[in-house]
């Protein structure tokens, strides 16, 4: 079984919760998620299956859309409801005001991690740190937020949200907060779009359960790629994972095929063709 499987993963359930339920169900071993969710979170998470695990880096690397629900006056160790209270205000905030703050985080901008996230400092996970309660530099990077839209503007402030790679949504909401002279802390969290896949299109561990799902195979992802079909020659060349000489005018990525066969994708370097993911499909 090879391809790509849409899940709506369900609250409570952690991203390896989901991999190890749909792993049983479909028993098979060789299975993995392109995007952490939180427990709190819920809706898209992009699953590969098989050989699709050699491009589940590609697929990280989508920009991401979310529905992100949070309120003033509280901020949480965690950054999201399910933490502890660490500070708090009542110092009101308008919706004028907030406005002009989501256009202020537009675009690039540096984010400090959360202290409960995954991120690896000296071998250890962040999160580690945090639960034995000790203090340690927190990593900040540069990240793009390429939309923010209000939603709901009530008890409880609704966003729409499309960030790029490695953006920790309840951080943002933590610096919205501080920015506006007050705190604030996640609510909920839907991801609703990875890329061009959509959580419209997704199935939940019920419909896995019950057979009504659908894999997304590796030629219906590569579909709109540049495509080269390559002769005896050539394709001797490229299950060996060699540079072929770019005569295709090829801008980045491109699908090599022998006949029907999906053998690898190779990127553009200079004059020549590159093995960017070998997906091991050889006729021998």
């Amino acid at each position: 079984m090879n391809g790509i499987l849409l899940i709506n993963k369900p609250i409570d359930y952690t991203s390896r919760d989901v991999v190890n339920k749909v792993s049983k169900i479909l028993n098979t071993k060789k299975i993995g998620h392109t995007g952490t969710l939180d427990p709190i979170a819920t809706g898209l998470l992009v699953l590969t299956i098989g050989n699709a695990t050699k491009i589940s880096e590609l697929i990280t690397g989508y920009n991401k859309e979310y529905i992100v629900t949070f309120k003033f006056g509280m901020e949480t160790d965690t950054l999201d409801i399910t933490g502890n209270k660490l500070f708090e205000s009542n110092n009101q905030v308008n919706k004028e005001v907030l406005l002009e703050v989501l256009k202020k985080y537009k675009g690039k901008v540096i984010q400090e991690v959360p202290k409960y996230s995954a991120i690896k400092i000296d071998g250890k996970k962040l999160y580690e740190y945090a639960r034995n309660n000790i203090d340690i530099e927190l990593p900040k990077r540069e990240i793009n937020i390429y939309e923010l839209e209000l939603l709901e503007y009530s008890d409880e402030i609704k966003l729409r949200c499309k960030v790029s790679k490695g953006t920790y949504i309840r951080s943002l909401i933590r610096d919205i907060g501080r920015e506006l002279n007050t705190y604030a802390t996640m609510t909920s969290l839907i991801r609703t779009k990875q890329g061009d896949f959509n959580l419209k299109n997704s199935f939940t561990i019920q419909d896995i359960e019950n057979n009504k799902y659908k894999i997304i195979s590796l030629n219906d992802f590569f579909c709109n790629y540049d495509k080269i079909y390559v002769d005896d020659i050539e394709y001797r060349k490229v299950i060996n994972g060699n540079k072929i000489k770019d005569i295709y005018e090829i801008k980045k990525f491109v699908a090599i095929y022998h006949d029907d066969l999906l053998l690898a994708i190779y990127e553009k370097e200079d004059d020549y063709l590159k093995p960017y993911k070998m997906l091991n499909n050889n006729k021998e």
